[in-house]
């Protein structure tokens, strides 16, 4: 198996998957805990606009992808306060209107639908050296973000009202996570794909969520939950010749089914040793009484 890190396209593939894994799990947790686990996967879609934008007129798609990501990004923030009592307006809204936008502007250039391929479901020869230093250059953002606003984008993942009232800057902040979402959702495309980029995000974060205790910790469950799927993902892709991003869906959902079942198991025993412990209290108690 380690004789595929000889080639230069899987050293490519590894370094951005070990990249996004990094960080996309990381924004799936504040995504999923402030309801908005729909946001990865309507920024997909308007960096597909973005990517047939780049397409179009000859420019690097990544950059065209980004700048789309981040109108996008805008655009749902505002959207989500303009329709408070229905804030899933705004996914659906830009949802279709990115989607819409790309099969437009695919339609206009026939040249560039087999390219489109890649960025729908991902490849591990998708990957240049460009990609490696935008993708770093992103993480790197992502890191400082987090390493100096961490606190007020705690208190307002968990209570915005609260933040508001502690002084907490809610509508630049709020902007400010979007934007940075939709930069790693464009990044992530060409390793797990536009179609299921969202799921690098939120399955990670819905697997730490059932298994780990504080906010921490869930946050490093994620972490390594995407770092073990994206690095078997990308195993066996290239062992199996299939698409890395369906390949690495496929490996998350199978964590989340055996986290599943194994949280049941356990909490069958617990509630077995507890009646038990229940009643072996109980008896005690009688034979107590007894001998009174």
């Amino acid at each position: 198996m380690l004789e595929m890190f000889q080639y230069g396209f899987l050293q490519n593939a590894f370094l951005a998957g070990i990249m996004i894994a990094l960080v996309a799990p990381v924004i799936g947790v504040y995504l999923v805990l402030r309801r908005q686990s729909l946001m990865a996967e309507t920024l997909s879609h308007v960096s597909l606009a973005g990517v047939a934008v780049g397409a179009l007129l000859g420019l690097y798609p990544m950059l065209t992808a980004m700048v789309a990501a981040l109108i996008g990004a805008v655009f749902v923030d505002t959207l989500r306060r303009s329709f408070k009592a229905y804030s899933e307006l705004s996914i659906a809204i830009l949802m279709s209107g990115g989607l819409a936008s790309a099969v437009v502007l695919m339609s206009l250039n026939k040249g560039v639908s087999r390219s489109f391929t890649s960025y729908l479901f991902g490849s591990i020869i998708a990957v240049s050296e460009t990609d490696l230093y935008v993708m770093g250059g992103v993480v790197a953002l992502v890191g400082l973000f987090f390493w100096f606003l961490w606190r007020p984008m705690y208190v307002l993942t968990f209570d915005e009202e609260t933040a508001q009232v502690s002084g907490v800057p809610v509508k630049l902040l709020s902007v400010s996570f979007s934007l940075l979402a939709g930069l790693v959702v464009a990044v992530s495309m060409p390793i797990i794909g536009v179609l299921l980029v969202s799921s690098l995000m939120t399955l990670p974060a819905s697997i730490a969520l059932r298994v780990s205790r504080g906010f921490a910790m869930t946050i490093f469950v994620a972490v390594l939950v995407g770092l073990t799927s994206v690095l078997g993902g990308l195993s066996a892709s290239y062992a199996l010749d299939i698409p890395p991003g369906g390949t690495i869906v496929l490996l998350l959902l199978a964590i989340l089914v055996v986290t599943l079942i194994v949280k049941r198991i356990v909490s069958m025993i617990q509630a077995r040793v507890g009646a038990e412990q229940d009643a072996e209290n109980g008896n005690g108690v009688v034979r107590t009484l007894g001998e009174r």
